[in-house]
């Protein structure tokens, strides 16, 4: 038994010894491919959101989450908005960032190294005001023109929100002058203070309506919110404005907030990404998107968004693929780490099979000869002994050379090999007798 468990790990240390150099040969090619295609992403990205208590810090907080699921960390970098979004991705300083239609000015040269991760949702312009404000306010009197805000103290954000330039472009068309407003530049939530102190009548930000300072002052009484009867003027005028409508109730059915249908114009906001980000993120941020953004909303029907619409930049291949297929299938059954391997190395696993192939075929003949060789290279010895006796006759080169036959046969007793080679083990047992019938008796 012993003997024969011997035999076995010899066998199999032949084998690995054979099949070694192909063994080498086969790794080290996957390990250049993997290192050439580089198919598993960074644990670590970086994601521009927005200010405090917006719906881009709310949203970001959403693919942190989801990331999170398959060991991506998504690191939340506030800003003052689409603006400095846009330009935290022109300097690199993020991988990836919510940046709102309008924003890029058409500028090609700073839009060089950017792509698109599809439409996610539209950001109304809302433009609340204190009632007590308007001139008539007694009579109920409403905001529905722009031009209702000349000598009024409005808030219009912080440069990097990019609300300033929109309102900039939306009041130039009215033929209204900055000059005529009483403007601020406040960030979003100290201006949402003193708006509801009293000490701003007008606030203007485009954010969705998952913004809790959305939801919040909708339901603030003496608080109102401008309709634009012209929103579909705006948006023929401006390619990247929607007209969008907040149905009656919606916020509130019980309390019937709004009264009344408000027709709003909005911008659509996108995801950017920076076209060096790794593939498969980009592939997980476009899966995230699909769970957050495909349900029905104040402004949308269920899977409305994301989509490939109104988009001022080039689209991400990952993100035609994801938005308009399903999960890749082997996505939908192992893990993503290993599914995104094979994914990304499957043809160069191809290629490397091709080549191997037909180089595995060394291997048997090789074994072969590493286990006839044991057996094999005695005949040397034999042979020689072989002469001698054909060259002299005398005693003592006789009994010189019956022990050096008695020698190599213990030796040969003593070789080990796999059963399918024992025919040429036996046969050179029989060889030696053969030689030994030679010597004189």
């Amino acid at each position: 038994m012993r003997k024969t468990f011997r035999y076995t790990l010899l066998s199999l240390r032949d084998l690995a010894i054979s099949a070694g150099l192909f063994t080498v040969l086969a790794v080290t090619l996957l390990a250049l491919a993997y290192g050439w295609l580089g198919p598993n992403p960074p644990k670590r990205v970086t994601l521009a959101t927005g200010p405090a208590q917006s719906a881009y810090e709310e949203f970001g907080k959403r693919y942190a989450k989801i990331l999170a699921e398959d060991g991506i960390e998504v690191v939340l970098m506030p800003s003052q908005g689409s603006a400095d979004n846009f330009q935290l991705l022109r300097d690199g300083k993020v991988d990836l960032g919510f940046v709102q239609g309008g924003t890029l000015q058409a500028r090609p040269e700073e839009e060089a190294g950017l792509e698109s991760l599809g439409s996610l949702f539209v950001e109304p312009v809302w433009l609340f005001y204190r009632q007590d404000a308007l001139p008539l306010a007694s009579t109920g009197a409403q905001l529905d023109s722009l031009a209702q805000l000349k000598g009024l103290r409005v808030n219009l954000g912080t440069a990097g929100s990019g609300i300033p330039s929109l309102m900039g472009k939306l009041l130039a068309s009215n033929n209204i002058e900055l000059f005529s407003l009483k403007i601020s530049e406040l960030e979003q939530t100290p201006a949402t203070v003193a708006f509801l102190e009293g000490r701003l009548d007008a606030l203007i930000f485009a954010s969705a309506p998952e913004s809790l300072m959305v939801q919040m002052l909708l339901q603030t009484p003496g608080i109102g919110l401008t309709d634009f009867p012209q929103s579909e003027a705006y948006s023929r005028r401006f390619a990247f404005l929607s007209a969008v409508v907040l149905p009656r109730g919606v916020v509130d059915l019980a309390a019937d907030i709004p009264s009344q249908d408000v027709r709003l114009v909005a911008p659509t906001t996108a995801l950017i990404a920076r076209t060096a980000t790794h593939l498969a993120l980009l592939q997980l941020f476009v899966q995230a998107g699909q769970r957050i953004h495909r349900g029905a909303g104040w402004f949308k029907r269920a899977r409305d968004f994301p989509n490939l619409a109104n988009n001022e930049l080039p689209i991400a291949a990952e993100a035609e693929r994801g938005i308009r297929n399903d999960k890749p299938f082997l996505q939908r059954y192992l893990p993503f780490w290993m599914a995104n391997l094979v994914e990304r190395m499957w043809l160069a696993m191809g290629i490397i099979l091709a080549i191997m192939l037909p180089l595995s075929r060394i291997v048997p003949p090789f074994y072969a000869f590493r286990v006839r060789s044991r057996i094999f290279r005695w005949y040397a010895q034999l042979r020689d002994i072989e002469n001698r006796i054909g060259q002299s006759s005398s005693e003592a080169a006789s009994e010189a050379s019956r022990a050096e036959l008695d020698s190599l046969e213990q030796r040969a007793e003593k070789i080990a090999a796999p059963l399918s080679y024992t025919s040429e083990l036996y046969a050179l047992r029989s060889n030696i007798q053969l030689v030994r019938k030679k010597l004189p008796v």
